[in-house]
């Protein structure tokens, strides 16, 4: 009997793509969002003390003891959470897994979700994944500001959940107090459940804090809050990130994430405890990635590029109308790659309509010679 998909819309992701066509032709990728420096020494050093004395067996289901405190106590010294590690946190293979974890551990055939586009890509299957509905609230540039009588308007007698990005990839925009205090507002009004991806916690820029779903008094008890090593620690490839919810939800999210993959990197995980009491490890980030973000902005922004505001996250949105209106953003981003030999991604890619604003993102995740040669072939541009 053939195979009926469920996916049958689906095919190689963006990325996939745009990082295929840069390896084909030997651009530059600032396409994908990985760093292509090291991790930091201490960091590998533990990993490999931690192989060598025999951590190399499971670790338990909800993640190891120590990192889990490692956690907590981070939580508490950046933003005065306090953080139940034994019954609020779960140590997952990445981040990804944690939004599919929490996305099956809610929804049931036939429920419906709310996500915010541009959506990072791995949401919608998540819930078509489950039999149920991904309903798209678009927002707009160049502020990607969320319009919440849109989502309001949104919801269903069938709505479960809303997924939020915060901050936001690709839109690379933060949430405000006001945006959690009317997130909070619909949730408790439709007796919703939340999901916020907060991967890029740490790389909030020009002196602006990040507001956490676990902050708000009526979002702490409705949210699962998704986190990355890989973007803490440069570190893509480890796959290790973590999920904080409140105790009952926690509960409910480890039934399922023990039958997906039961536990995470052991070596890995004494490595990122040991790593993570240290606060310079992730203190310095922001400052870090705001200069890259203002070396790669000002060498677009001479090669003719329009650039879009970017608070948050390591990339860089830009507008290309002055430079090929003809061309929508999937054609750019290709004859970008292949003319000027640097890889970009199509923000039209995290529209599910694929609506075209002639807008790419660059990541400036790079070292400081690479970002240097991108900006140089772009300058041929002009």
């Amino acid at each position: 009997m053939p195979l009926q998909s469920k996916f049958p819309d689906l095919g190689l992701t963006i990325f996939s793509r745009m990082s295929a066509l840069a390896a084909e032709t030997g651009a530059i990728n600032l396409s994908q969002g990985f760093p292509d420096f090291a991790c930091d020494a201490a960091l590998l050093n533990g990993v490999n003390a931690a192989l060598q004395a025999g951590h190399n067996q499971y670790a338990p289901m909800p993640g190891l003891p120590l990192l889990r405190q490692a956690i907590a106590h981070k939580f508490e010294a950046s933003a005065g959470l306090l953080v139940d590690p034994e019954r609020e946190i779960t140590i997952t293979a990445g981040a990804t897994q944690a939004l599919y974890t929490a996305i099956g551990t809610v929804l049931r055939a036939g429920d419906e979700a709310i996500i915010l586009e541009p959506a990072y890509d791995s949401y919608a299957p998540a819930i078509v994944a489950q039999g149920a509905v991904p309903v798209r609230v678009s927002l707009a540039p160049p502020h990607f500001a969320v319009d919440w009588q849109a989502v309001a308007a949104a919801v269903t007698p069938r709505t479960r959940l809303i997924i939020v990005n915060n901050p936001n990839n690709p839109a690379t925009s933060i949430f405000s107090r006001a945006d959690l205090d009317a997130l909070a507002g619909i949730a408790e009004q439709h007796d919703l459940l939340v999901l916020s991806d907060e991967v890029y916690e740490h790389l909030v820029f020009d002196g602006q804090q990040h507001s956490s779903v676990l902050s708000h008094p009526q979002l702490r008890p409705r949210s699962f809050a998704v986190y990355s090593f890989g973007k803490t620690f440069h570190a893509t490839g480890w796959k290790v990130g973590y999920c904080v919810a409140a105790p009952a939800l926690m509960a409910e999210f480890r039934k399922l994430h023990q039958y997906l993959v039961f536990s995470v990197s052991t070596p890995m995980q004494h490595a990122l405890a040991a790593h993570l009491q240290l606060a310079a490890s992730w203190q310095g980030l922001a400052v870090f990635y705001q200069q890259k973000r203002d070396h790669l902005a000002a060498g677009l922004q001479a090669a003719g590029f329009t650039l879009l505001p970017s608070a948050a996250t390591y990339f860089q949105l830009v507008d290309y109308s002055a430079i090929r209106p003809d061309l929508g953003e999937l054609a750019f981003a290709e004859w970008l790659t292949r003319e000027h030999g640097v890889a970009s991604i199509p923000v039209s890619a995290f529209y599910a309509d694929g609506r075209d604003h002639h807008i790419v993102r660059f990541c400036f995740a790079k070292q400081q010679q690479t970002l240097d040669a991108a900006i140089s072939r772009l300058a041929g541009l002009r």
